[in-house]
């Protein structure tokens, strides 16, 4: 771009240089080619009388058969006027103000150029800052989700009572919670295949602990004991009662825990772990496992 400038720049300056023909020169070279028409011939005068001469003193006081003088007129040249200095003052600084004016139309495009770069540039760089923002954010929240408490459901036997359970639930985070509610439910069916897609709980309020519980990384607190006893209060009549002795029906046992994360902010603090138990009941033996489909066994 600089060169292009630099060439025009110099293709100007050598048009200053050029000799300027006066216009007075030209006029003059006119006037020389200019012919003199040809003077009137005796044919073309008015034709003579011959009657009477009086009649002779009628064109213009002169006798008509005597021709009129032809008269031609020379116009001198005209002078060549001088380019003053201050006329070649002002082309220069007119030549002068164009050339300013192109450099700095050039300089203003390139400036406009670099600022476009310079943008584009700068919106990229805010798009990388915000794709880096957002990485550090989900990384942080791993973080915070890796250090917060989780509270996982299993069943342990009972160590003296034989056929009896208790379902535990035990903190495999790494900071304090703290159990606020607990919800419920047990259910007989067929399969899972008859249960709600959804628990459905008729005590709709969870029931606060009556002892606050506090559980520590690694610590463990019961949460529903069962054993093959109870079975007689759940089935309503002998009939269902034998039913699920002969296995034509199931026993499902499944509930809520929600607890509060003591180190999380305010809104990030309450979760859920949802458990479901399969109750078996054999001739002798029972037993009760982790089961249900997935909508029964939801942690938050």
């Amino acid at each position: 771009m600089i060169i292009k400038s630099l060439a025009m720049v110099a293709v100007l300056l050598a048009m200053t240089q050029a000799p300027v023909p006066v216009s007075g020169q030209a006029a003059g070279h006119a006037g020389a080619d200019r012919q003199t028409p040809p003077s009137l011939t005796p044919s073309n005068a008015a034709p003579q009388s011959t009657g009477n001469p009086a009649a002779k003193g009628d064109c213009n006081g002169f006798p008509c058969d005597t021709q009129q003088p032809h008269v031609v007129v020379t116009l001198p040249a005209p002078t060549p006027q001088p380019w003053l200095l201050r006329d070649r003052i002002a082309w220069g600084a007119n030549l002068l103000l164009a050339v300013v004016g192109y450099v700095g139309i050039m300089l203003a495009v390139s400036t406009l150029k670099k600022i476009d770069r310079q943008t584009r540039f700068a919106e990229a760089a805010a798009e990388t800052a915000s794709n880096s923002a957002q990485a550090a954010l989900l990384h942080a929240q791993a973080i915070i989700d890796s250090e917060r408490p989780w509270l996982v459901i299993t069943v342990e036997p009972a160590l003296n009572t034989e056929n009896s359970f208790t379902v535990m639930a035990t903190n495999r985070g790494r900071s304090p919670a703290l159990i606020v509610g607990t919800l419920e439910q047990i259910m007989i069916a067929i399969d899972e295949v008859q249960l709600p897609n959804t628990p459905q709980y008729e005590d709709r309020e969870p029931k606060a602990p009556l002892v606050p519980i506090i559980l520590l990384p690694g610590e463990s607190t019961a949460i529903k004991p069962f054993n093959r006893d109870d079975l007689k209060g759940i089935c309503e009549s002998e009939a269902e009662l034998k039913r699920v002795e002969n296995w034509q029906e199931k026993v499902f046992i499944y509930g809520k825990l929600i607890y509060r994360d003591l180190i999380a902010p305010g809104d990030k603090q309450i979760h859920e772990t949802n458990w479901f138990c399969w109750y078996i009941h054999g001739r002798q033996k029972s037993g009760l496992v982790i089961a249900g489909p997935p909508a029964y066994n939801v942690h938050t």
